[in-house]
């Protein structure tokens, strides 16, 4: 089960079409995958909707305008087009990785991903968008793996797409949405390995023991 979702407002914020591209796609990942989140943006898709066509006695261009269109005849020209009966069923994106197979969302079909970047237990493919500072990486970790305990220079989007992982804060299974910034300091240890999708706006920062070496070039490796 599906315990940790984005807020409401930031569903609201996704719905209005008003987030970087990198955080939008990891939210319609999650969407994907979470029943109780597809039902509270089909809601809050529909308020939007009904607000776009809902215009005051104060909105006198708007109102101009749309006594001109006759919108019962627009919307059976559109369902009654035949050409818009044609649906193609999507097909799953499987990836393969260390022996292991996984399903990815649809929302990163036409994303390119880069060749994998090994380090330890740990591997990472970034998606291919440009989107400010903020970089989008599918993070693999093996099976008795772990991120060495860090706190984040920005913030940190982790959408858990296979598998599970747990730190001090609690256990994250599959479909798991977690925003983390620098009030968090985690140290994530997967028994059986799992596949992230994530987001980040900076690097991270290292707390404890040799990790901390990393640091100086914390911006180059996030």
């Amino acid at each position: 089960m599906i315990k940790h979702h984005p807020q409401l407002s930031l569903l609201k914020t996704y719905c209005a079409g008003e987030l970087p591209a990198s955080i939008s796609v990891v939210i319609a990942a999650h969407i994907e995958l979470c029943p109780h989140c597809q039902q509270q943006v089909e809601a809050l898709t529909a308020e939007a909707a009904k607000g776009a066509f809902t215009y005051t006695s104060n909105d006198t261009d708007n109102s101009d305008y749309l006594s001109d269109i006759d919108l019962d005849a627009l919307i059976n020209d559109i369902t009654l087009d035949d050409s818009l009966d044609h649906v193609v069923a999507a097909q799953p994106i499987e990836l393969s990785l260390k022996e292991n197979s996984y399903y990815l969302p649809q929302v990163l079909k036409n994303l390119e991903l880069s060749s994998w970047a090994n380090l330890g237990k740990l591997s990472r493919s970034r998606i291919g968008l440009e989107d400010a500072n903020l970089h989008t990486s599918l993070l693999h970790i093996d099976s008795g793996g772990s991120v060495p305990e860090h706190t984040h220079n920005g913030f940190e989007i982790t959408l858990l797409l296979d598998g599970s992982f747990k730190d001090d804060m609690g256990e994250y299974h599959r479909g798991d949405f977690i925003w983390l910034d620098g009030k968090h300091t985690h140290n994530p240890i997967t028994e059986h390995g799992c596949l992230c999708l994530t987001v980040s706006s900076d690097s991270l920062h290292f707390t404890q023991g040799l990790s901390k070496l990393l640091n100086p070039i914390g911006k180059f490796i996030y």
